[in-house]
């Protein structure tokens, strides 16, 4: 009895002790989640002001900031509270990427107005769909011979899927730009819709090529996840968002406040970026959502449905931008310096860079003049085209199908995605100042400017 008594207690004391562990690993994953984010949002603000002096975009200041602290930088001290100290530190996190990913594609959406898309919307499919083609032709063609001049270091296989990825621009990093310096013109008018189809024009591509890919290493094909499937998965995107916009403005109608509006519309892209995020089966047939595209449809609907979304988009502009803030630090944190130990990864990382690049800005150039674009835009569009990330990783998960080989397609990307995103905004930059879209700042405008710092120095 006496044992059975001890044991009890034993247990029970036990149990206490663990619950106790336990609450306080939990108050410290809190902790340690809230310090990250913290840190972040410090270190990118900081870094805005480091940089000022070269003149670079706020995107290259975030994303460098991303790097610094991030798990092959400062996070490797293993400091907390000094920066990422882990690649699992920065996992945490990114359900705030996926929820910035989806106001960032709202965003682009509201871009799809019907009376602008009448003067634009022609150029813009051909422009969006010839651009994205040639890329990936041009990256085929390249890797395919290295293919042939080195057997041993790339497979077809992979060469064709990472043509495909070829296709992918990073809507992110664009749209920052534009916002930052107020970029308008006829530039940036095309380039918003194009960055769009971009989109859903890679989601095609990339299907048909890596079916294609995987047919080649497994030695069977597969129509539907081919052909079916890539195109299911547009299809109830563009249904989902659709509805998801529709409804949206009909629960408008149903608040005075402007206050009230706005936090509905905050609260209907959450929604369905978490919608987004379903998949389900259909006989042999898999669909699934990309969020990218069930936002922007919610956007594009919610903006020519509802006669109060210019002024609510520009509330929710100042509500997302410490959101978009963090998420390009934490993209910077993701960023696996690792894959520059590898040289075969940094050779065919280069090739690719600049096969990619010559064809977007041909493909662009060519496209645009065949739709009779403005010079202007001929010359500088393809420029701002260049940024590529997310898409491109996302497509590079699906890739892993492939095994060994689809691992060495993911670190060809991250090289890929790491030099684009640090020197793609600037790129952009250039392009859109050069174009006239970016107008520099008037000798008034920095006169007022001076004399308030003069005012608060006092």
């Amino acid at each position: 009895m006496k044992n059975t008594l001890f044991l009890g207690f034993a247990f029970f004391l036990l149990w206490k002790y663990t619950k106790v562990r336990r609450i306080k690993r939990k108050k410290n994953n809190k902790m340690s989640t809230l310090l990250s984010i913290s840190i972040a949002m410090l270190a990118g603000l900081m870094m805005t002001r480091l940089i000022k002096p070269l003149h670079l975009p706020d995107v290259t200041a975030y994303l460098v900031a991303g790097v610094l602290i991030g798990p092959y930088c400062l996070g490797a001290l293993n400091i907390e509270g000094l920066g990422f100290t882990s690649a699992e530190t920065v996992s945490r996190l990114t359900l705030i990427s996926e929820v910035a990913l989806g106001f960032i594609a709202f965003s682009i959406g509201n871009e799809f107005r019907l009376e602008e898309l009448k003067h634009t919307g022609r150029q813009a499919v051909v422009v969006g769909i010839f651009q994205a083609l040639v890329a990936t032709l041009l990256v085929d063609l390249a890797l395919v011979a290295i293919h042939f001049a080195m057997p041993d270091k790339l497979t077809v296989a992979q060469a064709i899927t990472l043509g495909a990825i070829a296709t992918a621009t990073a809507p992110a990093a664009t749209l920052m730009v534009v916002r930052q310096y107020k970029a308008s013109g006829p530039v940036t008018n095309l380039l918003l819709p194009v960055v769009a189809l971009d989109d859903a024009v890679g989601l095609i591509v990339f299907a048909i090529s890596f079916g294609i890919a995987r047919t080649l290493s497994s030695g069977s094909a597969d129509l539907i996840s081919i052909l079916v499937n890539p195109m299911a998965e547009i299809v109830a995107s563009l249904v989902l968002g659709a509805v998801m916009g529709w409804l949206l403005t009909q629960l408008e109608k149903l608040f005075n406040s402007n206050t009230n509006r706005l936090n509905m519309t905050i609260a209907f892209v959450f929604l369905t970026a978490s919608l987004s995020m379903l998949e389900f089966e259909i006989g042999p047939i898999t669909v699934g959502f990309s969020s990218l595209l069930v936002c922007m449809m919610l956007g594009t609907v919610f903006c020519n449905l509802c006669p109060l979304s210019e002024d609510l988009m520009g509330k929710a502009d100042k509500w997302t931008s410490p959101l978009f803030a963090l998420f390009f630090v934490i993209s910077g944190a993701e960023l696996e310096l690792s894959v520059f130990t590898e040289l075969a990864i940094v050779g065919i990382g280069v090739v690719y860079i600049l096969f990619r690049s010559a064809g977007k800005i041909i493909g662009a150039y060519i496209s645009t003049r065949a739709t009779n674009c403005e010079p202007q835009v001929c010359k500088y569009l393809g420029i701002t085209l260049l940024p590529q990330a997310g898409v491109a990783l996302g497509m590079c998960i699906t890739a892993r199908q492939l095994g060994a080989e689809g691992d060495l397609i993911r670190n060809i990307i991250l090289f890929s995605v790491l030099i684009y995103e640090l020197f793609g905004p600037m790129a952009t930059k250039w392009a859109l100042t050069k174009a006239g879209d970016i107008k520099p700042m008037s000798d008034e405008v920095k006169n007022r400017r001076e004399m308030k710092l003069a005012n608060l120095a006092k």
